[in-house]
C-alpha cells in the first residue's frame, strides 16, 4: 500500500490524511464543488475534484471515486466514516477496482449493517441483546411479535444505523399506524423496507467498545466510551471510559465486543454498542463497521493511534499491540462543536466562519476542517470541530473542557459551544448520572 485516497471531507479527512503521512503513505483528497479551497485539500499530496456540491454528486459517487483512484494511482481508499464507509456496494467496486479498502470486508459490512443479522450474529457470539423479534412484514405479524416482546417499543429499520430508521411505538393502537410509515420511510432512506422490533429500554446509558481486528484473526479493544448525552440518537458528548463503570462490568461488555469481532472474523476498526441498563445488565443494539467520530477520546486514554492501526491492518500487517499492552491512563471528553441553534431546535446554521479561534494546553485537542473565512454550507454535516480534553482524571478532564470552550471563538454562525459551556456545569453529567434521554428532558423546548 503506498498511495491513499481519503474518500471524506472535513475534520475525518484531515485526520486521516495526517495519520497516513506519518505511516509515510502519499495520499489523494477529494472535494466538491463547495470545498474547492478545503483545508483537506491543501494538506494532502494530490487532490481530485470529483463532482457538484450535493453530496449524492460527489461523496456519494463511488465511480467518480474510483475514476479519481485510478487517474491518480491511489491503491488504497480510507472511506472515514458516513458517505459509503458502510455501503458495501460501495466497498465491492473498489475492490472489484483493484483497490484496498481501509474496512472490514464486504460481507461484514452486510452483516453488521443488516441489524437482524447483526442480532443474530450477537446470539451465535453469547453476547446479551435487547430481546426483540425478527422481520415483521405486516400489521398482524408486528402485533403479535410485540406482545411477546412487551411495550413500548421500537421499529427499527433492518438497514439503519447512526440513531436512523428508529420509531417509538407505546400501544398496539400506535403500532398498527406507525408501522406502514415506518416501512415507507426505511424504503425511501435505504432501500430496504424490512423492519423488525426491540424493546424500549428506559434511563439506558449508551456505552460503545472500540475495538481492532487483523487478517491473522487477532481481535483487541481500546475499551469502552459512553455516549449517553444525545439528541434524537444523535450523539453531542462522549466520555472514556464509561464514568462509574464497576470493574466486572467493564470487564464483561469489553469482553462481549471481542467475542463479537471474533464471531464475524472482524478485519479493521469497528466499535460495538450497547445498552447499559440502572441495573447493570447490558445488551447489543449494533455495530459500526467504520472509525468513529469520537474516536479520538479513546486515543486519548489509551494511547493508541487507532486510524494509523486502520492503516496498517489494510496493508495486510497485524496489530502492533496486544490486549494486556493497553491501559487506561485517565479520562476524556469531546464535544462536538456543530453549526446548530441549540435556542431553536439545533436547526442548522450554515454560513461564514468569520471567525475561528481554537484553544490550546496540556490536554487538549481539536479536530476540525475548518479556518477562519471559510463556509459553512447546507449540503453536508453540520458540524466545525471536536473539542477533546483529556486529564489524569475525569474532573481534570472536564475542568480542561470548560478553560477550552471558554478559549473557543466561532462567530460567523450560531454553535453549540453556548449548550456545552452550559452542560458541562450540570451536576447529573458531573456525577454521571445520564441516560439516553437525558438531554431531551433537560431541554425540552430545544430538542
Amino acid at each position: 500500500m503506498r498511495r491513499v485516497l481519503v474518500a471524506n471531507r472535513g475534520e475525518i479527512a484531515v485526520r486521516i490524511i495526517r495519520a497516513a503521512h506519518a505511516a509515510g503513505l502519499e495520499t489523494v483528497a477529494v472535494y466538491s464543488d463547495a470545498d474547492e479551497h478545503s483545508r483537506w485539500v491543501q494538506l494532502a499530496g494530490t487532490a481530485v475534484h470529483i463532482g457538484k456540491s450535493a453530496a449524492a454528486k460527489s461523496y456519494l459517487n463511488s465511480a467518480a471515486l474510483v475514476e479519481a483512484a485510478e487517474t491518480t494511482g491511489a491503491d488504497a481508499v480510507h472511506p472515514g466514516y458516513g458517505f459509503l464507509s458502510e455501503r458495501p456496494g460501495a466497498a465491492k467496486e473498489f475492490a472489484d477496482a483493484g483497490l484496498t479498502f481501509v474496512g472490514p470486508s464486504v460481507s461484514t459490512i452486510e452483516t453488521m449493517g443488516d441489524k437482524a443479522a447483526a442480532r443474530d450474529a450477537a446470539k451465535r457470539a453469547d453476547v446479551p441483546i435487547v430481546p426483540g423479534s425478527g422481520p415483521v412484514g405486516d400489521v398482524d405479524e408486528a402485533l403479535a411479535a410485540a406482545e411477546h416482546v412487551g411495550y413500548p417499543v421500537l421499529v427499527k429499520a433492518a438497514a439503519g444505523g447512526g440513531g436512523r430508521g428508529i420509531r417509538p411505538v407505546a400501544s398496539r393502537e400506535e403500532l398498527a399506524e406507525v408501522l406502514p410509515a415506518a416501512q415507507a420511510e426505511a424504503r425511501s432512506a435505504f432501500s430496504d423496507d424490512t423492519v423488525y422490533l426491540e424493546r424500549a429500554i428506559d434511563g439506558a446509558r449508551h456505552i460503545e467498545v472500540q475495538i481492532l481486528g487483523d487478517h491473522a484473526g487477532n481481535v483487541v479493544h481500546t475499551f469502552e466510551r459512553d455516549c449517553s448525552v444525545q439528541r434524537r440518537r444523535q450523539k453531542l458528548i462522549e466520555e472514556a471510559p464509561a464514568p462509574g463503570l464497576a470493574a466486572e462490568t467493564r470487564a464483561s461488555i469489553n469482553e462481549a465486543a471481542v467475542r463479537l469481532a471474533r464471531q464475524v472474523g472482524y478485519v479493521g476498526a469497528g466499535t460495538v454498542e450497547f445498552l447499559l441498563t440502572p441495573s447493570g445488565e447490558f445488551f447489543f443494539i449494533e455495530m459500526n463497521t467504520r472509525i468513529q467520530v469520537e474516536h479520538p477520546i479513546s486515543e486519548a486514554v489509551t494511547g493508541v493511534d487507532l486510524v494509523g492501526e486502520q492503516l496498517r491492518i489494510a496493508a495486510g500487517e497485524p496489530v502492533s499491540f496486544s490486549q494486556d499492552d493497553v491501559r487506561i491512563r485517565g479520562a476524556a471528553v469531546e464535544l462536538r462543536i456543530n453549526a446548530e441553534d441549540p435556542d431553536n431546535g439545533f436547526r442548522p446554521t450554515p454560513g461564514d466562519l468569520s471567525r475561528l479561534d481554537l484553544p490550546g494546553g496540556p490536554g487538549v485537542r481539536v479536530d476540525t476542517g475548518f479556518v477562519a473565512g471559510d463556509r459553512i454550507g447546507p449540503f453536508y454535516d453540520s458540524m466545525i470541530a471536536k473539542l477533546i480534553c483529556s486529564g489524569p482524571d475525569r474532573d481534570a478532564a472536564f475542568a480542561r473542557g470548560r478553560q477550552a470552550l471558554a478559549e473557543l471563538r466561532v462567530e460567523g454562525v450560531p454553535t453549540t459551544v453556548s449548550m456545552h459551556r452550559r452542560l458541562l456545569d450540570e451536576p447529573d453529567l458531573r456525577t454521571g448520572a445520564v441516560h439516553t434521554k437525558w438531554l431531551e428532558e433537560l431541554l425540552p423546548d430545544s430538542t
